[in-house]
């Protein structure tokens, strides 16, 4: 048992009671929480003075903190950390928020990507947060690839899968493409696609462009090169997070601190700095995981909790995985069985197609 399980076990009733009361009363208002407002629906029939008394030890625990003098406590991280690993009580999912999420699979889309769109929207929407959907690599044979100029710095490249699944990924071109290089840099690839995967294709590509650096047309050859950079390695699994809902995390309510620490958890996503750390978040086993504040390499510093859960493929293999951001004060008992049913809804989905 860690020290937090120790200081729990200790607690007599009283203590706990109130402990707990502290914590879902500031979840539910976000608001610093008095001795009185506990006095009125206690258990047992107390004065304002011996809660406050009680508060009082458990802010000696570091369990509580008052951000201003005389106005309530609030629970400090490592509260927050002990609340959901012993006294957090998960509810079942709500039927209105299953319909919603079930709601974004009413298409027979083939087109996985969309349909993962969809359900990080949904999530967004149901949780009243933002929403993360790392989406599993293709490991289909692609069949073919055409690249589409949108404008002088923004292009589409189509890539169609053997097994039916089609992807539109953006990406910038190098400067001065034209649609005669597009072409003849989507020929070239066609013609050594063909039942290779993408993986088995950037490697390919990356021999055949140093033995034929001669005879490929330099633009074209930078578009091939740019292309690759979306398509695999550390591009491509940067391109798998998708991320939706960023304007739940800025109400009018939000405080400017808490403004810049927002700022700062989108500049990482923007970034997409250590996004390759998200997965890893959740490929510690099955199951909903939280993450508070500091816990949370990849976005502590936002102050923001993150509840997380990996999704597995027919082979249960944890190809990606699905999450909430939002700040600490998450109704974490409603959240988690919304992204565990969401992980689960993704696996079988991703199976079904594969």
């Amino acid at each position: 048992m860690n020290d937090q399980g120790k200081i729990l076990e200790e607690m007599n009733e009283r203590s706990r009671e109130v402990f707990r009361r502290v914590v879902e009363t500031y979840l539910s208002s976000g608001a610093p929480v008095g001795s009185r407002t506990l006095t009125r629906d206690f258990s047992e029939k107390v004065s304002a003075a011996t809660i406050r008394n009680v508060m009082q030890d458990l802010e000696y625990l570091g369990l509580l903190e008052s951000p201003h003098i005389s106005a309530g406590r609030v629970p400090t991280q490592t509260g927050l950390r002990m609340f959901v690993d012993g006294l957090l009580e998960v509810g079942d999912l709500q039927s209105t928020d299953r319909e919603m999420i079930d709601a974004t699979l009413g298409s027979n889309s083939k087109d996985v990507s969309g349909i993962l769109d969809r359900i990080g929207s949904a999530l967004s929407g149901v949780t009243h947060g933002a929403s993360l959907v790392l989406a599993p690599k293709r490991e289909a044979p692609i069949k073919h690839i055409e690249f589409v100029s949108l404008a002088q710095d923004r292009a589409l490249v189509v890539l169609v899968f053997a097994d039916g699944h089609v992807e539109n990924r953006i990406f910038t071109p190098p400067p001065g493409q034209t649609p005669s290089s597009m072409r003849e840099a989507a020929n070239f690839l066609n013609a050594l696609a063909e039942g290779r995967t993408l993986s088995e294709l950037q490697r390919v590509i990356s021999k055949q462009i140093a033995q034929r650096r001669q005879e490929i047309d330099k633009l074209a050859r930078d578009l091939v090169e740019s292309g690759l950079a979306v398509w695999d390695g550390e591009g491509d699994t940067y391109e798998r997070l998708i991320v939706r809902g960023r304007a739940n995390l800025l109400d009018a309510e939000t405080e400017e601190q808490d403004l810049e620490r927002i700022r700062t958890l989108f500049d990482d996503l923007e970034r997409k700095r250590d996004i390759a750390e998200f997965l890893e978040l959740a490929d510690e086993g099955e199951g909903v995981r939280i993450f508070i504040g500091s816990e949370n390499k990849l976005f502590s510093l936002s102050g923001s909790s993150l509840v997380v859960s990996p999704y597995m493929n027919a082979d249960r293999k944890i190809i990606g995985a699905v999450g909430v951001i939002g700040p600490t004060r998450l109704n974490y008992g409603r959240i988690v069985p919304i992204v565990d049913y969401t992980a689960q809804l993704v696996g079988k989905l991703i199976a079904d197609r594969s």
